[in-house]
């Protein structure tokens, strides 16, 4: 598999010193055991799911009919990561089918646990307050920063793919300590 298209200021390389943001952005494994490891009270929290049309940047040139899933990672009652995935309808069948069904499960549970889910490699971009991510991502925190790093990716299961994008709040660099 070889996906290789970045878009609208995605970045297939870091090209700014992000401080402690690096490691949470770099790290190629679950997100979700990563801050598991670290924080003892992890939960899903503010799942939103809707129906929309949207398309896997780099996969499909037109929007397609998707379930678009939000949600906040926290540790204890602090958010640290916004996640927003693109699961196209026509990929939600097979063992994906699952994905519809999520509730409160981190998605990265489902996609880690199974070999056969490829990842394509991992795109950045640093959001700033007019960038929808970052607005979205925002929502709960008391003093938004100036900017928001974010990373996303690919995740193909027989020529099926969804998309990722997770947005890292201030808090997760209190993880890394």
């Amino acid at each position: 598999m070889k996906i290789c298209f970045y878009p609208q200021g995605w970045y297939a390389r870091l090209r700014q010193n992000v401080g402690a943001y690096r490691p949470w952005l770099l790290d190629q494994g679950s997100l979700t055991r990563r801050i598991m490891a670290r924080c003892p009270a992890f939960g899903v929290r503010g799942v939103r799911v809707a129906m929309g049309w949207a398309a896997v940047e780099g996969v499909a040139r037109h929007p397609q009919r998707a379930l678009l899933r939000e949600v906040f990672l926290h540790c204890g009652d602090t958010p640290v990561v916004y996640a927003h995935s693109v699961l196209p309808l026509a990929s939600l069948h097979g063992r994906w089918g699952q994905l519809r069904n999520l509730g409160g499960r981190p998605l990265g549970d489902v996609l880690f646990r199974d070999p056969q889910v490829e990842r394509a490699p991992l795109q950045f971009k640093k959001l700033r307050a007019r960038h929808w991510l970052y607005r979205r991502a925002c929502r709960h925190l008391d003093n938004p920063p100036a900017t928001l790093w974010a990373r996303r990716s690919t995740f193909v299961l027989r020529h099926r793919a969804i998309q990722v994008t997770e947005v890292f709040l201030p808090a997760i660099r209190e993880l890394s300590r």
